[in-house]
């Protein structure tokens, strides 16, 4: 295997610039997923990295060997595309051993490789249909095993389930997870869908209008985002950002002032703080008129069976607050919403994360 590395890419069609400086790089062995809203340039970033597409400039490296201008064939990497992109007129054997085929391994090598990533994917008894005979799942399968039977030197995938119904999604997104452990693969794995990015990877990287906003592990993109577009895009409900204010006491929210820590206060003043996110499940409901709470009225209701979302409308906007499945109210309704300070971010008016919440040991980062 080997790691991934992108330096200084760019990638222009035309007047329109797609990639505007991509620095990124991926450890060895590591599940990386690249997460953004459609036309963010992911996908390009990988198609460059595929050999797909020439960058206009910067240079990509696979391991110690910079392949940039490399043809596709010589890269030592394997793609899984949204369409499957399996050949009709071949059985699944011949589908899965066609890599081979073409690096003019041996019959018996061959065969013993597809039997072997048969057995890991449990597609064995499909061996000898076509296409056109297999489920969905079956033929994401097909295309894993025909992908992983030449050992790359990393697996690249755009997208691969969103052409399967929400159950299936669920169960390949398991079968990939278990199967990149279990290869040790480098993976680059493209996604719109942030619960696929935040369940799967060992690192996320948030891409937004052909930059990079943010990569780290996945809790660390929820919890500690960078700016305000990563905070709002990753999450379901997303984080609810509301105007902030300082006061000698804390920060002004939704008309009302709730206490900071002197630390943290000092922190919001020095960066210059004018917003404050939340995450729906930091928030509570509370009676109207209680101590400590913004005053609102409910404005949708969502049983979700489970839970029930909130939204209540306060003054400066609306917020998302995650309440029991007993929650019984009606729209229009007075409530109040309360949240610990402790885990709110701020954010300055360049939109980026000055003072996050507050980590285990109580440090402000």
């Amino acid at each position: 295997m080997g790691s991934v590395v992108f330096k200084n890419v760019v990638k222009n069609f035309g007047a329109l610039n797609v990639l505007r400086s991509l620095d990124l790089a991926v450890p060895d062995h590591k599940f990386l997923a690249l997460l953004g809203p459609s036309g963010c340039g992911k996908t390009t970033a990988l198609r460059i990295l595929a050999g797909l597409d020439m960058p206009t400039a910067g240079k990509v490296f696979i391991g110690e060997r910079d392949v940039t201008r490399l043809q596709p064939r010589d890269r030592d990497i394997a793609m899984v595309f949204q369409s499957y992109a399996l050949y009709p007129q071949m059985t699944v054997a011949e589908n899965i051993g066609y890599p081979l085929w073409i690096r003019g391994t041996s019959e018996a090598e061959r065969k013993a490789k597809i039997g072997e990533v048969a057995a890991i994917l449990e597609i064995g008894h499909l061996l000898d249909r076509r296409p056109r005979q297999l489920s969905g799942g079956q033929r994401q399968r097909v295309a894993l095993a025909r992908a992983i039977v030449r050992d790359p030197a990393a697996f690249l995938m755009d997208e691969p389930l969103s052409n399967l119904d929400a159950r299936l999604r669920l169960t390949m997104r398991g079968e990939i997870k278990r199967l990149c452990q279990r290869l040790s693969a480098t993976t680059i794995y493209v996604t719109h869908d942030q619960v696929e990015a935040l369940t799967m990877a060992d690192l996320v990287a948030v891409m937004h209008g052909g930059d990079l906003q943010q990569m780290a592990p996945p809790i660390d993109i929820y919890d500690r985002p960078a700016n305000r577009f990563v905070a709002t895009f990753v999450g379901n409900p997303p984080m609810n950002i509301l105007p902030a204010a300082l006061s000698e006491q804390g920060v002004m929210v939704a008309a009302s002032i709730v206490p900071l820590e002197q630390t943290r206060l000092t922190a919001c003043r020095l960066a210059g703080i004018v917003e404050i996110g939340l995450r729906p499940e930091d928030c509570s409901v509370a009676q109207p008129g209680e101590p400590g709470a913004l005053p609102g009225e409910i404005y949708v209701v969502e049983p979700m069976g489970n839970e029930t979302l909130v939204n209540v409308r306060l003054e400066g906007g609306n917020v998302s607050v995650r309440a029991g499945r007993d929650f019984r109210g009606a729209v229009g309704e007075s409530i109040g919403v309360t949240f610990d300070p402790a885990n709110a971010c701020f954010f300055n008016s360049a939109g980026l994360t000055a003072v996050h919440r507050v980590n285990n040991n109580g440090r402000v980062k």
